[in-house]
């Protein structure tokens, strides 16, 4: 690789007609992820993103509201500037087609093809799709429309400019065979290659008259004509380069381009060949994810379900939905959106997996060491595990395909493996045994915790620097020398910080919704004396906490499939914080009770020894929350 060259990736252009929605969201916080990641292990990066703003629509759109068009424009690139700061877009430059710079490179592309005999003029005649502004071929037609947006076409003759696009037909085929990585995932590849060796590729019309067209760049070599927007919009990628991006480095070609489904046409055919007939290097990769449904729905207009991710992020916080994206889908495959899976995922992953692993440390750390690390350098079997789980989720393959919810659920084995870590080494025993190990103990759990925070910061940065201030590493920086376990930190001072992730409390018909789906009715609930009839569940424990004015009751939040309160008088032999993490033996159907006020709705199985202390009945291996006891 020359080491010159810097990591190169882009977002589409988006239409400036369109309001940001959780598909453009979608694809430049995939972006941010993967060059946050580059930027981390020290690579030089450039993260381009935009608007395209020529074309019919814009012009028509403008003319509706009394303003020209670049007035227009104007207005709805804010739209985009601002989503992107909410949702902690790091992209380096925002480039925009009405830049002059971007104009004067279209038309020096323009000239060089034309005067490479790539482009002619000729008659032509054809449906036209003007939302699209598009050609179709009468075979192109579903049913008399568009095929793109089912809208109406009309017949148009007359004479315009082309590029010789058919030329390069087997060439292409030759370049996406010869490099499977070229477009991802491997279905789209398949889909382009289909494309390509079923029907003959035409050339593509590359101008639009000025009388049907104003609003677009004028043709270097006939100024009766405008450029078509998409070959306009496409020279984006490479015009950046000329005054946008540090020019101590060298970008081209670009590492990924990074776009929906809908447009990879565009891209893997038009651009690459454009790109050939330029003599310049074609992309490393054209990365097309697939799109989002609402709750299995499409998502439109006339049917208000389109996510608006303002909403969103101001309901439940801007890390919780960029985790949400990656996490709940394949990157590649279609998305299905619904706030019940947001919400779950926010309660287990975020508020029960790593903000409970978070506050368990703090306050141990708080209780036992008056918040200060030690350092250790001793290897143990838990360092290893942590050590093997890097070495899985640095993987140049699962992060240059794309693989974010594989990566995140690795990162995830390394929490669960953290949190077993505290339930197998019981720091609060150890703590009146011996305090040298509990030293130990509590900085593998620290050190664990410092690691994860680094792996997760490209997905959520915000939370990432929280929880880098609370292990008392505000003099250091968030970067891969920190992916070691062997740290160059001589100490540090922990501190304790708000819950990352709330939990949220479902409304009576959400939680009435997840009951009746867990089979759990209200008919079927017992008492005490109809004791053979109970129902027992294995029970993991998410939360603890002391009920106050009591010094035996403790009040659990416990995952049995759905989450259950239940007050347990275990108390005097058993603090809160060793509770969280462990599974338990729950009596799920019995009536819920108040014990002091505070409602239990179930009761976990424990023994009373001889001398009185009581003992929880627990399960000795893993089982899924929710299992059936026989």
């Amino acid at each position: 690789m020359n080491q010159n060259k810097g990591f190169y990736i882009t977002t589409p252009i988006y239409y400036v007609n369109d309001i940001p929605h959780i598909g453009h969201a979608y694809t430049t916080v995939a972006a941010d992820i993967l060059a946050r990641y580059m930027r981390l292990k020290g690579r030089k990066v450039f993260f381009l993103t935009g608007t395209d703003e020529h074309g019919q629509k814009v012009e028509k759109a403008a003319l509706q509201r009394g303003k020209n068009p670049k007035e227009h424009a104007d207005i709805m690139v804010k739209n985009f500037k601002t989503l992107w700061k909410a949702l902690n877009i790091s992209n380096d430059a925002f480039i925009r087609t009405t830049d002059e710079t971007h104009k004067k490179v279209v038309q020096e592309i323009l000239q060089r093809l034309y005067d490479k005999g790539e482009i002619v003029k000729r008659k032509y005649s054809g449906m036209y799709c003007t939302p699209c502004e598009r050609f179709w071929t009468e075979k192109d037609l579903i049913e008399g429309k568009c095929p793109d947006c089912g809208r109406d076409v009309e017949f148009i003759e007359e004479e315009n400019y082309f590029f010789l696009m058919s030329k390069y037909q087997n060439a292409l085929i030759e370049h996406i065979e010869k490099n499977p990585f070229y477009i991802l995932p491997e279905s789209r590849r398949n889909e382009v290659l289909g494309f390509l060796k079923n029907k003959p590729l035409g050339d593509l019309c590359i101008s639009r008259p000025r009388h049907r067209l104003e609003w677009g760049i004028i043709l270097p070599f006939d100024e009766n004509y405008t450029t078509y927007v998409w070959f306009d919009a496409l020279v984006n990628y490479y015009s950046a380069l000329k005054y946008l991006a540090p020019q101590d480095t060298e970008w081209w070609p670009p590492d990924h381009h990074l776009i929906g489904k809908d447009i990879l046409t565009t891209h893997a055919v038009y651009w690459s060949t454009m790109l050939m007939a330029l003599g310049l290097p074609l992309p490393r990769n054209i990365f097309a994810h697939g799109w989002w449904t609402v709750e299995g729905k499409k998502m439109s207009k006339s049917l208000g379900n389109v996510v608006n991710p303002w909403e969103v992020i101001k309901k439940y916080g801007v890390d919780a939905f960029r985790y949400f994206l990656f996490r709940e889908v394949s990157f590649g495959l279609d998305g299905d959106f619904s706030e019940e899976a947001l919400v779950r995922r926010i309660n287990n992953d975020l508020a029960n997996d790593l903000g409970n692993l978070l506050n368990r440390f703090l306050a141990m750390n708080e209780k036992y060491m008056k918040e200060k690390i030690k350092i250790h350098l001793e290897e143990t079997e838990f360092s290893k595990e942590i050590i093997n789980l890097i070495q899985e989720i640095d993987s140049e393959t699962l992060w240059n395909e794309f693989k974010f919810n594989i990566i995140l659920e690795k990162i995830w084995q390394a929490i669960s493996s953290t949190n077993n870590y505290i339930a197998k080494t019981e720091p609060w025993k150890v703590a009146k045994e011996s305090p040298e190990r509990l030293s130990l103990i509590l900085f593998n759990i620290w050190n664990a915790i410092r690691i994860i925070t680094v792996l997760i910061y490209p997905f959520m940065p915000e939370t990432a620097e929280k929880i880098w201030k609370a292990l008392g590493l505000t003099g250091y920086s968030i970067d891969y020398r920190m992916l070691n376990w062997e740290t160059e930190i001589k100490e540090a001072l922990t501190e304790k910080i708000e819950q990352l992730f709330p939990r949220i409390e479902l409304k009576k018909e959400e939680q009435t919704k997840a009951n009746t789906k867990e089979e759990v009715k209200l008919e079927e609930l017992i008492s005490i004396e109809d004791f053979m009839k109970i129902k027992l569940k294995v029970g993991k424990v998410l939360q603890a906490e002391r009920v106050k004015g009591s010094k035996k009751l403790i009040k659990l939040i416990v995952d049995i499939g759905e989450e259950r309160q239940i007050v347990a008088g275990i108390g005097e032999q058993y603090s809160p914080e060793e509770l969280i993490g462990r599974s338990i033996v729950v009596l799920s159907n019995l009536k819920p009770a108040k014990l002091m006020g505070v409602e239990s709705q179930g009761m976990l199985l424990a023994a009373t020894g001889e001398d009185g202390k009581i003992s929880i009945l627990t399960i000795d291996r893993e089982v899924n929350p929710g299992a059936g006891i026989k």
